[in-house]
Protein backbone atom coordinates (compact mmCIF):
# COMPACT_ATOMS: atom_id res chain seq x y z
CA UNK A 1 0.00 0.00 0.00
CA UNK A 2 1.51 3.34 -0.99
CA UNK A 3 1.52 6.37 1.28
CA UNK A 4 -0.70 9.10 -0.18
CA UNK A 5 1.37 11.69 1.71
CA UNK A 6 4.65 10.59 0.09
CA UNK A 7 4.47 13.02 -2.87
CA UNK A 8 3.75 15.95 -0.54
CA UNK A 9 6.60 14.95 1.78
CA UNK A 10 8.96 14.57 -1.18
CA UNK A 11 7.99 17.99 -2.58
CA UNK A 12 8.33 19.57 0.89
CA UNK A 13 11.88 18.24 1.29
CA UNK A 14 12.93 18.93 -2.30
CA UNK A 15 11.79 22.57 -2.10
CA UNK A 16 12.76 23.33 1.53
CA UNK A 17 9.19 23.41 2.79
CA UNK A 18 7.72 25.49 -0.01
CA UNK A 19 4.91 23.77 -1.91
CA UNK A 20 2.82 24.71 -4.88
CA UNK A 21 -0.64 23.68 -5.96
CA UNK A 22 -3.25 23.50 -3.24
CA UNK A 23 -0.67 24.40 -0.57
CA UNK A 24 0.88 27.34 -2.39
CA UNK A 25 1.50 30.26 -0.06
CA UNK A 26 0.59 28.29 3.08
CA UNK A 27 2.72 27.17 6.02
CA UNK A 28 3.30 23.43 6.04
CA UNK A 29 5.25 21.29 8.46
CA UNK A 30 6.09 17.63 8.67
CA UNK A 31 5.04 16.05 11.95
CA UNK A 32 6.98 12.98 13.09
CA UNK A 33 5.14 10.70 15.50
CA UNK A 34 5.64 7.17 16.76
CA UNK A 35 2.69 4.78 16.57
CA UNK A 36 1.37 3.94 20.04
CA UNK A 37 0.74 0.33 19.06
CA UNK A 38 3.13 -0.31 16.17
CA UNK A 39 6.11 1.67 17.40
CA UNK A 40 6.68 2.75 13.79
CA UNK A 41 7.63 6.32 12.94
CA UNK A 42 5.12 8.18 10.84
CA UNK A 43 5.52 11.48 9.01
CA UNK A 44 2.45 13.59 8.32
CA UNK A 45 2.38 16.85 6.33
CA UNK A 46 0.12 19.40 8.00
CA UNK A 47 -0.89 23.01 7.43
CA UNK A 48 -0.10 25.15 10.44
CA UNK A 49 -1.08 28.59 11.64
CA UNK A 50 0.90 30.63 14.14
CA UNK A 51 -0.53 32.00 17.37
CA UNK A 52 1.49 33.79 20.08
CA UNK A 53 4.68 31.94 19.08
CA UNK A 54 3.04 28.51 18.89
CA UNK A 55 2.31 26.47 15.78
CA UNK A 56 -1.27 25.23 15.52
CA UNK A 57 -2.16 22.07 13.63
CA UNK A 58 -5.60 20.53 13.40
CA UNK A 59 -6.85 16.94 13.33
CA UNK A 60 -9.40 17.23 10.55
CA UNK A 61 -8.56 14.14 8.50
CA UNK A 62 -10.41 15.94 5.72
CA UNK A 63 -13.68 15.74 7.64
CA UNK A 64 -13.57 12.00 8.38
CA UNK A 65 -15.76 10.79 11.27
CA UNK A 66 -12.76 9.97 13.53
CA UNK A 67 -9.65 11.84 14.61
CA UNK A 68 -6.51 11.01 12.64
CA UNK A 69 -4.12 8.61 14.38
CA UNK A 70 -1.42 11.26 14.59
CA UNK A 71 -3.52 13.10 17.21
CA UNK A 72 -3.49 10.15 19.65
CA UNK A 73 0.15 9.41 18.84
CA UNK A 74 1.05 13.03 19.55
CA UNK A 75 -0.99 13.03 22.77
CA UNK A 76 0.92 9.94 23.95
CA UNK A 77 4.30 11.66 23.52
CA UNK A 78 5.90 14.31 25.71
CA UNK A 79 7.38 15.95 22.64
CA UNK A 80 7.42 15.47 18.89
CA UNK A 81 9.78 16.19 16.03
CA UNK A 82 8.77 18.62 13.30
CA UNK A 83 10.34 19.73 10.06
CA UNK A 84 9.82 23.35 9.04
CA UNK A 85 11.58 24.46 5.90
CA UNK A 86 15.10 23.07 6.20
CA UNK A 87 15.02 22.82 10.00
CA UNK A 88 14.24 19.78 12.11
CA UNK A 89 13.13 20.69 15.63
CA UNK A 90 11.77 19.09 18.73
CA UNK A 91 8.55 20.58 20.04
CA UNK A 92 6.42 20.34 23.16
CA UNK A 93 2.82 19.62 22.37
CA UNK A 94 -0.49 20.52 23.93
CA UNK A 95 -3.58 18.75 22.63
CA UNK A 96 -6.60 21.05 22.83
CA UNK A 97 -9.94 19.27 22.64
CA UNK A 98 -13.26 20.91 21.70
CA UNK A 99 -14.31 20.74 25.37
CA UNK A 100 -11.30 22.84 26.45
CA UNK A 101 -11.95 26.55 27.08
CA UNK A 102 -9.18 27.71 24.72
CA UNK A 103 -10.40 25.55 21.81
CA UNK A 104 -12.75 28.10 20.15
CA UNK A 105 -9.99 30.70 19.89
CA UNK A 106 -7.30 28.29 18.66
CA UNK A 107 -9.59 26.54 16.20
CA UNK A 108 -10.73 29.93 14.93
CA UNK A 109 -7.13 31.01 14.27
CA UNK A 110 -6.39 27.79 12.40
CA UNK A 111 -9.66 27.74 10.43
CA UNK A 112 -9.20 31.38 9.41
CA UNK A 113 -5.76 30.49 8.07
CA UNK A 114 -6.86 27.31 6.25
CA UNK A 115 -10.24 27.95 4.59
CA UNK A 116 -10.65 24.25 3.67
CA UNK A 117 -11.51 23.75 7.35
CA UNK A 118 -15.05 24.96 6.67
CA UNK A 119 -15.51 22.33 3.95
CA UNK A 120 -14.10 19.61 6.21
CA UNK A 121 -16.50 20.59 8.99
CA UNK A 122 -19.51 20.20 6.67
CA UNK A 123 -18.65 16.49 6.26
CA UNK A 124 -18.92 15.54 9.95
CA UNK A 125 -20.48 16.44 13.27
CA UNK A 126 -17.09 15.86 14.94
CA UNK A 127 -15.27 18.97 16.11
CA UNK A 128 -11.57 18.82 15.34
CA UNK A 129 -8.83 18.75 17.98
CA UNK A 130 -6.07 21.33 17.78
CA UNK A 131 -2.47 20.58 18.70
CA UNK A 132 -0.36 23.52 19.77
CA UNK A 133 3.35 22.99 19.18
CA UNK A 134 6.06 24.97 20.92
CA UNK A 135 9.51 24.43 19.40
CA UNK A 136 12.28 23.63 21.88
CA UNK A 137 15.30 25.84 21.29
CA UNK A 138 18.40 24.16 22.67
Amino acid sequence: MSDPNAPVIDEFRAHHGVLGGHFEGKHLLLLHTVGRKSGNERVTPLVYATHHGSLLICGTLGGAPKDPQWVANTAAADEVTIEIGERTLRARRTVVRPSDPEWPELYGVWADYWPDAHEYQKKTSRRFPIVSLDPIHD
